[in-house]
Order: C-alpha cells, then sequence, then structure tokens
C-alpha cells in the first residue's frame, strides 16, 4: 500500500522498513525455528554431497512441496507472499527494499525448501504481469504466489532447442479456443506443475520469429502426457511433454496473436537473471571451499599448478560476484532484466564446468570409482551434472550471440531471417 508524500509527489510505503522488519521478525519467530549456528566444516564428518541438484525420489519430491506449499500459503497469508506485487492480485506494494529485508531475516529460520517455485514465480508469474488476460492474471497470480499451484515452462523441443523460434508445437484457433498439438523436452517439473508456460506455432507462413503466440496451458488437461527423462546423474527432474489437441481457451493467451517472441523473451530475460544469480546453479562459493580443502587433504595444495588452478577459479567467483550484483542492482532499482543477464548465466556455466574439472584432475579414478572414501566419489555428481548447466536457460554459444550484438552492439551473424546487403537471400541468427 502507498500513500503521497512530500510536495514532489513521491510515494512513500505506509509502513516504514523498521515496522516491517518487526512485522517479519514476530512471524517468523512464531512459525519458523532458528537455524542453528552455522558449524565449521570439518572434513570426513557430515555428508559429502556436492552435486549440482539435491537427488530425490519422486516421493520425497512430492513430500517436500507438500511441506514448501505449506509455508508458502502461511508465509501469504501473513502478508510476505508478494510483497513488491500489486494490491488487486494479492500483493502488497511495497518497494524491493522490503523483499531483501524480508529474504535477509528468511534466511536465519529454518524453512521449507522453494525451490519447487523458483520458475513459477522468477519466470512464469512475470510474464502473465506482463502479457496476460485479466482472466489469466485473476486466476493465477494470487494462487502461483500462494504457492496453491506450480507452474513450468514449456519451450524447448526435440528440434528446436537453443534456436527456440524454430519451434512446430502447433496452435490453431477453433472459436474461443486454440487446439495445441507437439512436444516438449526438458522441462523441469512438468510432474508436480498445474500449468505451464507454452509457446506454440500459430502461423506457418511467417517468418519463424514472428508467428509464435503464448499461452498458459493446464498440465491436467486431457491430452497431456508428461513423462520423466533420467539423467546420467541418476535423477530424472527434467521430462518430456506431449500435448494431442489439447484446448486451451483464448483467454489464457500471452500477449497478441503472432507476437509470442516478445512474452518468450520477457521470460527468458527472468530465467537468466535466475540461473546467473545463482537459482540453477547451487552454492558454489561452498562448493569451492570443499575442493580447496579436498586438494589440502590430497596433498595437492603446495602442486604449483594446482594452486594455479584453484586461484583462477577464486578469481572468476570474485569477478562473477560484482558483475552479478550489478546486475541484481539494477533489477532492485527497478529496471527489468535485460541482456547483460546473459553474462552472468554463461559466466556460471563456464565456473561449474571449471570447478569439475580441476576436481577431477586431482582426484583421478577416485572420482569415477566408489572406494567409500569420504569426499572422492561424491564429486561424480557434479562432474556429470556440469555439462547441463551450458544448456539449461540458452546454450553458451547463444548467449555469446546475445552478449555480442545486445550488449556490445556487434553485427548480427548471417543466418536465415535477416537480409544480407550481399545476396539476395534471408538470413538470420539462432536466439533462445
Amino acid at each position: 500500500m502507498h500513500v503521497p508524500s512530500g510536495t514532489l509527489g513521491t510515494v512513500a510505503p505506509v509502513i516504514s522498513i523498521d515496522e516491517f522488519q518487526a512485522e517479519v521478525r514476530a512471524f517468523l519467530d512464531a512459525n519458523a525455528p532458528k537455524k542453528e549456528a552455522e558449524r565449521k566444516f570439518v572434513w570426513g564428518e557430515g555428508s559429502d554431497s556436492v552435486g549440482m541438484f539435491e537427488e530425490r525420489t519422486r516421493e520425497a519430491e512430492l513430500e517436500g512441496l507438500a511441506r514448501a506449499k505449506e509455508w508458502r500459503a502461511k508465509r501469504f497469508d501473513a502478508g510476505f507472499g508478494w510483497i513488491t506485487g500489486p494490491e488487486e492480485y494479492g500483493g502488497r506494494g511495497l518497494p524491493a527494499a522490503y523483499q531483501r529485508a524480508y529474504d535477509a531475516l528468511e534466511a536465519e529460520y529454518e524453512v521449507p525448501n522453494q525451490s519447487y517455485f523458483t520458475i513459477g514465480l522468477g519466470m512464469v508469474a512475470p510474464t502473465i504481469l506482463a502479457h496476460g488476460t485479466d482472466v489469466t492474471k485473476d486466476a493465477y497470480l494470487k494462487a502461483l504466489h500462494r504457492g496453491d499451484i506450480v507452474a513450468c515452462q514449456l519451450f524447448s523441443e526435440p528440434g528446436a532447442g537453443s534456436d527456440l523460434a524454430s519451434l512446430q508445437t502447433r496452435a490453431e484457433r477453433d472459436g474461443d479456443e486454440w487446439v495445441i498439438n507437439g512436444q516438449k523436452v526438458w522441462t523441469s517439473g512438468a510432474h508436480y506443475s498445474d500449468i505451464g508456460e507454452i509457446i506454440a506455432r500459430t502461423d506457418p507462413d511467417l517468418p519463424k520469429h514472428k508467428g509464435l503466440t503464448g499461452f498458459i496451458v493446464d498440465m491436467r488437461a486431457p491430452g497431456v502426457e508428461i513423462r520423466p527423462l533420467r539423467q546420467m546423474t541418476g535423477s530424472a527432474h527434467f521430462n518430456e511433454v506431449f500435448f494431442t489437441d489439447v484446448r486451451v481457451p483464448d483467454s489464457h493467451r500471452l500477449g497478441d496473436v503472432n507476437n509470442g517472441w516478445n512474452v518468450a523473451l520477457t521470460t527468458l530475460m527472468n530465467e537468466r537473471a535466475a540461473i546467473g544469480a545463482g537459482g540453477g546453479g547451487g552454492d558454489r562459493a561452498h562448493l569451492l571451499s570443499r575442493a580447496i580443502e579436498l586438494a589440502r587433504v590430497l596433498g595437492l595444495d603446495r602442486d604449483p599448478v594446482i594452486r594455479q588452478k584453484l586461484a583462477d577459479l577464486v578469481i572468476h567467483a570474485r569477478v562473477m560476484k560484482y558483475t552479478n550484483q550489478r546486475a541484481m542492482d539494477r533489477l532492485r532499482a527497478g529496471h527489468t532484466p535485460g541482456p547483460e543477464m546473459s553474462i552472468a548465466k554463461l559466466a556460471s556455466a563456464q565456473q561449474t564446468t571449471r570447478l569439475a574439472n580441476v576436481v577431477a584432475e586431482m582426484l583421478g579414478a577416485k572420482i569415477t570409482a566408489d572406494t567409500g572414501e569420504w569426499g572422492t566419489y561424491a564429486w561424480a555428481q557434479l562432474l556429470l551434472g556440469a555439462p547441463s548447466s551450458h544448456i539449461a536457460g540458452g546454450s553458451d554459444e547463444i548467449m555469446r550471440n546475445i552478449i555480442g550484438e545486445r550488449v556490445l552492439g556487434l553485427p548480427k551473424d548471417p543466418g536465415i531471417d535477416t537480409t544480407s546487403p550481399f545476396r539476395e537471400l534471408k538470413v538470420g541468427t539462432q536466439t533462445s
């Protein structure tokens, strides 16, 4: 809630930041236990898990989701579920500083894992707010932020991953509905999601970027089939999703017909912001400190080559931190995510692989065969999971194109959709 303040007509929150923090503290004290003081890391004690993703069974995943939803609802009902959101959709309309204050305080308490909502709240909800109809805003924004429903993102296809504009899933109009047919792949969380944001081709005669439209689809509608994809890490975080004559009301369309590319860009910029800021990669500071400790345990901390490689990791981590901080400060100041978020995403993926490769070099055969020795074979999860970071949210090659063209202002590479001054051919650039 806001009220006018001052002669310049500025807008100030009704509640001061100090009052807000006191309100948050009272809520957290009443509903969540305080975290115990962090124990100093001791080699050989506790879990040695260092994977990119938590490996969970489907049963454990659903149990965790139930706990996450319960906390999300409790938090929303207390007025902390969408602190910066519009009041008409259940938000409090407070500045971003209040959200940061809440996050800092909640970090001191033990609360259920909220990663189930990363895609829905970080990518899909902002897209609905920016491009959705009143029907979709009313139906889903409050429900997403309260944790009543979970959302997934349905973009990539077997023949259209980084080159998203080449997708072939079709949506054909039938009166006040659209009928969707096609296949999506690499869909995180589809198996527990209630809705999904999908981009489909609605006019095959237009250039590939122009004939796309976005929709919100019911993931439990007739004709939706979800199949898990087993990763080489052993778990199945991703899915392939098939659509057979799935009907979507026109009220669930995102943006104008054939303007789905702009809708997709809204989602992708928010996605890269989440991944670049660490939402998709886990606690790399923790992993780096453990890798340094591994070098000491293996007696490699005086090896000049290993020391140089570890120092390189530390330097990259520090540069990433400041680059991410600059980008996140822009978001907190009210700017929308822009192409510069591709820098954070690209750096994050490269750092993950650098770290995995250095650890593999130190461990040798111990990373491929489980001898039972603490802190050795466990690193295989990171090594096997690292390649996915170069694909998720757009491949490295696509990130470099975006950085070169939209951040540095370099000319586009020849492709199939843009006109070359040297020949009468249509050429274009792959863009995720």
